[in-house]
């Protein structure tokens, strides 16, 4: 049933009703405000909720579409988040997808989907982040719970569909959870390929800028800018094609890309394709790329990069010298195809100068245009 967002408000109830989460916090009951468009709250009762592309909503807690609902966010809409949180009101506002409900951001070049802090002054940590729930296929069992929001993903559907997202802006996300636990500005956990992914530009996360736990979903022409932690990363037996990657602004690693944290070795490995990326580490100070252009971690997995170009990284990979990786190593599974390093020790690659990476080596390519 698919309804404008005031058509809901006017005819249906939409429940909002609590979530747990990983410090058991619950989401307090709200509705949609259509008097200061505000967002918190749930999607419920397999509903379809459309926003309002003419509107600037504020986001003032979490938004969880669940399962059998969607959210269906149109070209030129701009979500920011509540202005007035301080640290601790800023990790409970995020927008959520949970497994088996959909969100579609239907952004265009010449008129993205904006989700970014309301801050006069704006800084990463500001608010969560986007976060979708899938039911494909992950290495550390089914019925996962996300890092944070408390929401389960995961299972044997790999060509599961959480929606679609095309054309996202999405900035200063990364609050902090937990000590140990920070949103990323997307995590997808367990999403399958039915799931189309495409266009996003991150900026300044306070902690990773895209990270995939496991699924199979693909993705093309991601830009991720002025990351705190790394600016890729996927994990969890992630299985998938990731395309046109064009990253600057490196705090530990360009990618960090993994198996198991707990088990090496655990089935179905990762596999992950990257297909023309350029890794930029940056010349703020804060830039240092401690942990490389590539972290291959915790097992590693399998990981092929074609055509790809550093600049400013005097060594490409940090390798995990554990078992798994050192087997992944031996079998040939992580594989550089073509490499062209601007300043970098021309030993641990095939240096080959016409590789140019996302499409024009360090600098921004014509297809990220609409970043600008």
């Amino acid at each position: 049933m698919k309804k404008s967002i005031l058509a809901i408000l006017t005819v249906v109830t939409i429940a909002f009703t609590s979530c747990t989460s990983d410090s058991s916090e619950t989401i307090p009951a709200n509705t949609f405000d259509l008097k200061v468009d505000n967002l918190k709250g749930e999607i419920t009762n397999k509903e379809t909720v459309t926003l309002d592309a003419t509107k600037t909503y504020t986001l003032t807690g979490g938004l969880i579409v669940r399962s059998g609902s969607s959210l269906i966010i149109p070209a030129g809409t701009t979500i920011k988040s509540d202005p007035t949180a301080d640290t601790e009101i800023a990790k409970t506002i995020f927008i959520a997808v949970e497994r088996g409900a959909k969100i579609f951001v239907n952004g265009t070049a010449a008129k993205p989907v904006v989700m970014t802090s309301g801050k006069v002054a704006p800084a990463e940590g500001n608010w969560g982040g986007l976060i979708i729930c899938g039911d494909a296929k992950v290495n550390t069992g089914d019925n996962g719970t996300s890092e944070v929001g408390g929401l389960l993903y995961g299972g044997n559907n790999n060509a599961d569909s959480s929606g679609e997202i095309n054309y996202l802006k999405i900035s200063y996300t990364g609050s902090k959870f937990s000590d140990s636990k920070e949103y990323n500005g997307v995590s997808f956990f367990g999403v399958g390929s039915g799931t189309k992914v495409s266009n996003i530009y991150t900026f300044e996360s306070g902690d990773d800028a895209i990270e995939f736990f496991g699924g199979a979903v693909n993705a093309s022409n991601l830009v991720l800018i002025n990351s705190y932690d790394d600016s890729l990363d996927f994990a969890d037996g992630y299985i998938g094609t990731i395309t046109n990657l064009y990253i600057s602004g490196i705090s530990f690693g360009g990618v960090e890309g993994s198996n198991n944290g707990q088990n090496d070795i655990a089935l179905p490995m990762t596999d992950a394709k990257i297909i023309n990326i350029s890794i930029v580490k940056g010349t703020a100070t804060k830039f240092t790329a401690s942990e490389k252009a590539i972290n291959f971690k915790e097992g590693g997995g399998k990981q092929t990069y074609t055509n790809l170009f550093v600049d400013g990284i005097a060594t490409f990979a940090k390798l995990d010298s554990g078992t798994g990786a050192t087997a992944r190593i031996a079998a040939g599974d992580f594989k550089i195809n073509g490499a062209n390093f601007v300043t970098a020790n021309n030993t641990t690659a095939t240096y080959v100068t016409n590789q140019l990476g996302a499409g024009a080596g360090a600098t921004l390519p014509s297809w990220a245009d609409w970043t600008k």
